[in-house]
């Protein structure tokens, strides 16, 4: 049976090592006639979640052993991870072991340099420090996952169990994996290009008096709204509003209204039965066909599959 090593570290998150244990560790005899074996690998008195301890036989050592690695997570992302798990990883990987990361994992596998020169992900909210600490990794903070050959990383929570999924269909097949999604109760397949779900807020206001305006447009998003539009309601020039909008959000007044607009799009898929021709009209998009472009491009799947996924 190919062998699957979780790490496990003191205070580790319960979920993010729940996932792949859920997904490999359980016998399923009817589906392949050889599964995993589930190794859990930790070093003395390793707490789960603050709750529990990980009684094991096995230490952080034994990764060297493995065919495919996982690092469900770290306690926190603030502190380095532990020398011995990234020593570890490191051996493991050189030993010709598949590398797997869920959510802050990812610190880890940079941490030993496994992702040097590659495309990396992890949660969203943190993926400005893993680039900051980590200049040398790629980071792609939109999407689920990604398969670097013998390395894999992937979003937060939710994702890992995506990322799991993945691996299960390039070892036993799509319908292997289909069946191990279906007993979960989990969409079967999600693409790893798929975005990561990020809200949008109104950036807070800090005497920049853009904020209004901000407010104002996200309640007309209904309107073809140009930058002229948003430049008279703001008593500005279109040169000036540009200067200090891209010094506020980060982006120009267009790029922030399409955001704004699919960002919109995606509340009423989730949240409405209306027709992809009515929501296209009230966010201001004029068509379906002009929302499933636009829509594809961002968030990575078209609206009716976002749909399917939310309801």
């Amino acid at each position: 049976m190919p062998t699957v090593a979780l790490a496990v570290t003191d205070g580790i998150p319960l979920f993010e090592l729940a996932v792949p244990a859920a997904v490999f560790g359980l016998a399923r005899p009817e589906l392949a006639d050889s599964w995993y074996d589930l190794v859990v690998c930790a070093p003395p008195g390793a707490r789960v979640g603050g709750w529990f301890h990980a009684e094991t036989p096995h230490g952080l050592d034994a990764l060297a052993t493995a065919d495919t690695v996982v690092i469900p997570a770290c306690h926190n992302v603030i502190d380095h991870p532990p020398a011995e798990l990234v020593d570890a990883v490191r051996a493991a990987y050189r030993a010709g072991a598949r590398v797997a990361s869920i959510c802050t994992g990812a610190f880890v596998l940079a941490a030993a340099g496994l992702l040097d020169g590659r495309r990396a992900t992890t949660h969203w909210m943190h993926a400005a420090r893993l680039a900051e600490r980590h200049p040398e990794v790629e980071v792609d903070a939109g999407v689920l996952y990604l398969d670097s050959g013998g390395v894999l990383t992937s979003a937060g929570k939710a994702a890992g169990i995506d990322l799991c999924l993945h691996m299960v269909r390039a070892d036993y097949g799509t319908a292997v994996a289909n069946d191990v999604a279906r007993r979960m109760v989990v969409a079967p397949h999600r693409p790893g290009g798929q975005a990561q779900f990020i809200a949008n807020p109104v950036p807070p206001s800090d005497g920049d008096g853009l904020a209004e305006l901000l407010a104002w447009a996200i309640g007309h998003l209904d309107r073809p709204l140009t930058v002229a539009d948003l430049a008279r309601r703001a008593n500005l020039s279109p040169r000036h509003l540009t200067r200090r909008f891209t010094a506020v959000t980060g982006t120009t007044p267009l790029q922030w209204l399409l955001a704004q607009r699919i960002h919109r799009a995606q509340e009423l898929l989730e949240n409405t039965s209306e027709s992809v021709d009515q929501i296209a009209d009230r966010v201001g998009m004029g068509s379906a066909a002009t929302l499933r472009r636009h829509f594809n491009r961002t968030v990575g799947v078209p609206p009716d599959a976002y749909r399917r996924t939310f309801r």
